[in-house]
């Protein structure tokens, strides 16, 4: 393809783009399609020859259209909020443009240096830690996803733990890590690729609020220590996934400290609202964490993916995971005055996700973000509102943030009937989880385009299906 030709198709692209944002209110939310229903259109040999981008765009509308379900639909109320934007979008493109391999300062100035910036800024605008600065002596980095942010902390947990014995030996049996029973399942996951293995996983009690128990956490930590174990991890959640709940990071920190513990705190879904300072009373005791996590790409209007890791001591990160071979030997590093963020994760490669981010966070200033954030909440708060006011629904308990746990007064059944029907119709899609031992349906509230009235027709729709369903 031609610069010409790529000048022509891009345009019609962004075309393309804008058009199906301007139509996407109008597609079932849910992808309708039924398993094998994309993969019967297409052939069953790659093409020998190359085809047009018309041909293409021509199938994309055909075959993967009706595959699609919507997540950046207004209506789109399921799992969690995925919200990009118009500067995510353009940040992404340019980035993709420009194809920064940045696994070394070296590779590309730029790519490390916006990106320790911009991470610095967050924790200004965020009323963060000042110990998560690059500039201080911990620092940021944008990781792809929650979950290898996780296991990124759960190895710097078990080094520094060891004394940095299993890089060198391998395994540490004893070790043990804790959660509470609504903490995310990437924990699970993390603990078996780290090799600690899921008996050495604790589940720690939570309340009334599906918050983790402190005292609960220090009564286990206790027993294992007398029992020869050693405890070495914690991960405490600012927004669980099923309820959006908050455990209580200062004391479970307070306990963390006592017994020489590494604290991760998981915000993956809720981080952003610390962007508004009367959302920060969430967020105490940050301080006392040892890694911290949030996600842009589920609630700051930056496409997927985009992770924003941070810990209070950068050396711990690198000693852990840093490697040299010859190939990546270069004068900037081994003058050790450039950051070289391919020793900050898993990965060797890297993208240049921070252009993104910055024109994000560029277009629409500290203010606007805060006002669409606030918005969300407010919405989320009526939507509370409406279903404490009605006699047929019950609430979970009124929302922190942006994601309402509600439930028609009737049996599982009923309610998982109410779900599938309202998804089954295509104009709002939810999702659920079980609390309590009960059935409860999940809305979440954070798409870029959803507003006021979206809210409004979903909460009718929902009474309406509801009363046809018990008639």
């Amino acid at each position: 393809m031609s610069p010409e030709q790529f000048r022509e198709q891009g345009k019609k692209l962004i075309d393309w783009i804008a058009d199906y944002y301007e139509q996407v209110e109008s597609y079932p939310v849910l992808s309708q399609a039924k398993p094998g229903d994309v993969r019967k259109h297409l052939p069953e040999q790659a093409p020998e020859q190359g085809e047009s981008f018309d041909h293409m765009m021509k199938d994309v509308e055909q075959f993967i259209m009706p595959g699609i379900t919507h997540w950046q639909s207004p209506n789109f109320f399921a799992y969690f909020q995925s919200n990009t934007s118009g500067p995510s979008i353009l940040g992404e493109l340019l980035s993709a443009g420009l194809g920064v391999q940045g696994m070394l300062w070296a590779t590309s100035p730029a790519c490390t240096e916006l990106e320790s910036h911009v991470l610095d800024w967050l924790v200004d605008m965020m009323g963060l830690p000042q110990q998560f600065k690059t500039t201080e002596k911990g620092g940021g980095v944008i990781q792809d996803t929650a979950s290898n942010a996780l296991l990124t902390a759960l190895l710097c947990a078990r080094e520094m733990k060891t004394n940095f014995g299993t890089n060198q030996l391998g395994g540490c049996p004893k070790t043990v890590a804790y959660i509470s029973s609504h903490t995310h399942s990437s924990v699970e996951k993390g603990i078996k690729i780290a090799g600690i293995g899921i008996n050495n996983l604790r589940i720690i009690a939570a309340d009334e609020n599906q918050a983790m128990i402190p005292e609960k956490l220090e009564e286990q930590i206790q027993k294992d220590i007398e029992e020869g174990f050693i405890p070495f991890f914690t991960c405490a959640t600012i927004g669980t996934t099923s309820s959006n709940a908050v455990d209580p990071v200062r004391a479970i920190g307070e306990v963390c400290r006592k017994y020489d513990i590494w604290l991760h705190v998981d915000a993956a879904m809720s981080g952003t609202a610390a962007i508004c300072p009367e959302k920060r009373s969430h967020f105490d005791g940050l301080e006392l964490a040892k890694s911290y996590a949030f996600n842009p790409h589920k609630w700051m209007f930056t496409n997927f993916d985009c992770d924003c890791f941070y810990v209070s001591d950068k050396s711990v990160l690198i000693k852990t995971l840093s490697i040299l071979p010859e190939y990546l030997k270069n004068e900037a590093t081994e003058q050790g005055a450039v950051i070289d963020y391919r020793d900050w994760h898993i990965q060797l490669g890297r993208r240049f996700r921070a252009l993104k981010l910055w024109f994000v966070i560029r277009h629409y200033g500290v203010e606007g973000l805060r006002h669409h954030i606030r918005e969300h909440i407010q919405l989320a708060q009526g939507f509370s509102q409406w279903v404490n006011q009605s006699s047929d629904f019950e609430l979970l308990n009124e929302p922190p943030f942006n994601l309402v746990c509600f439930r028609y007064k009737a049996d599982d059944a009923f309610n998982k009937q109410l779900m599938d029907t309202l998804n089954k119709g295509g104009k709002i899609y939810l999702t659920h989880t079980v609390l309590n031992e009960q059935f409860w349906l999940r809305m979440s509230i954070g798409q870029t385009s959803t507003e006021r009235r979206h809210v409004e027709n979903a909460w009718n729709l929902i009474q309406e299906t509801a009363q046809q369903l018990k008639k």
